[in-house]
Formats: C-alpha cells, structure tokens, sequence
C-alpha cells in the first residue's frame, strides 16, 4: 500500500507541476555556460557535436568535496526551486562498467547538504539509486529501483520529478511513464538544481526547468 500511495503521490506531481507552473529555466548552450557555477570549471567546456552546442564535462573534477559524494557537478545559478520538473538531453561518454554513470542533483544548500540521484549501469547500494548528503558520506533514500539502466554511446532523455511538501522524486529514462528510480525525503525543502556525474564524463543539452521558486 506504501509503494502504491507513493506511486500516486508521485503521479500527482508531475501532473500539477507541468499545468500549474512554468518554464523558468532553458539552456541548449548556445549562448555557453556563463549560466551555470561548476565545482570545477576546468573539467567543462561547451562544444559543438553534429551542428549543436552541448554542455561536455570532458574530464575528472579536481574538486574535493567534504564527505564521500559527486565530484562533478554543475549548479543553474541563482534558481532556488522547491517543486521542480527537470528534463535534459545527456550522452554517457564514459568507459563502460557497472557504476557508468550521470547524476541529476537538487535540494542543494552547500557541499554538505544536497539530494542527487545515481543513473549507473547496474544498481547496488552505492550506485543506481537516490542519494542524501547530509552532513556525512551520501546515504541511500531510494524507495524503488531499476535494476540498472542500459548506458550506451548515444543520446537519452531524462527527466527529474520533485514535490517538496510529500518529499517524493521520480526519475525518467527514455520512458517517461514508468520511473527508473523514487524516493522520499523532507529534509531539503527547496534548494538549487544542477547535472554532473560523479566520477565519469558527459555530455548534456536542451535542459529544461519548471518549477516553484523559494522564497526566501
């Protein structure tokens, strides 16, 4: 019944965020990244692949966070958003293995406190689930997984579902009616959102955000 009523709570967010809010953010990194605060600036660049800009975290961040947690990440500047609806356009450049991986983060206060979420090759406790940073190493909030998702060298979809008040997020891979992963948590309420990986490479493009801004 848990798992049905989350289902539920979960569909309800989707459904209410896409009518009830709008676009507040978009970025197909044609104008490049002044829009964006990397942990590390170096490991990013913007290039163009088949006539379009995309976002390219090329090579390992030399960030060093506090706990063990993402080292590659990027943050939309200056949007503090509760309820959110996050779509992107992303391309796994790394070498294959069971932790291939990108990462979606919202919720973020600072490099101690944050959600993302692991979309690896393979699922296990430290990979293909929803995570927590909270003061200590990243802990395990997923309420369902996939048992992997099938990176490979092309083009995917992804899509990142937030309601703040029941804590519930979905995510999307390729097949936007069944969620890859959920989890439901309180603690951050609001927070920034950004696309990274956590120790592999990516490609990003046609990012869309909706949502709720938080006011402070």
């Amino acid at each position: 019944m848990r798992l049905i009523a989350l289902l539920c709570i979960l569909s309800g967010a989707s459904l209410s965020i896409a009518q009830d809010h709008p676009v507040l953010f978009q970025d197909d990194f044609e104008k490049g990244f002044e829009r964006w605060q990397p942990t590390d600036a170096k490991a990013w660049k913007i290039e163009t692949i088949d006539g379009s800009k995309v976002l390219n975290q090329f090579k390992q961040s030399e960030y060093k966070p506090p706990f063990r947690s993402p080292l590659n990440f990027a943050l939309v500047k200056e949007l503090v958003l509760g309820d959110f609806i996050l779509e992107a356009k992303v391309k796994s450049t790394a070498k294959d293995g069971n932790h291939r991986d990108m990462c979606f983060f919202w919720g973020y206060q600072d490099p101690a406190h944050y959600y993302y979420v692991h979309i690896s090759k393979k699922a296990d406790d430290r990979a293909g689930q929803a995570f927590i940073v909270n003061g200590k190493d990243r802990a395990k909030i997923s309420t369902t997984f996939a048992e992997g998702t099938p990176w490979d060298d092309k083009w995917h979809n992804v899509k990142v579902v937030r309601n703040a008040k029941e804590g519930a997020i979905a995510v999307y891979w390729d097949d936007m009616k069944k969620p890859i992963i959920t989890a439901q948590d309180t603690t951050f309420a609001w927070g920034q959102i950004g696309v990274g990986t956590f120790d592999d490479t990516g490609l990003f493009d046609d990012i869309k955000i909706s949502g709720v801004v938080h006011k402070k």
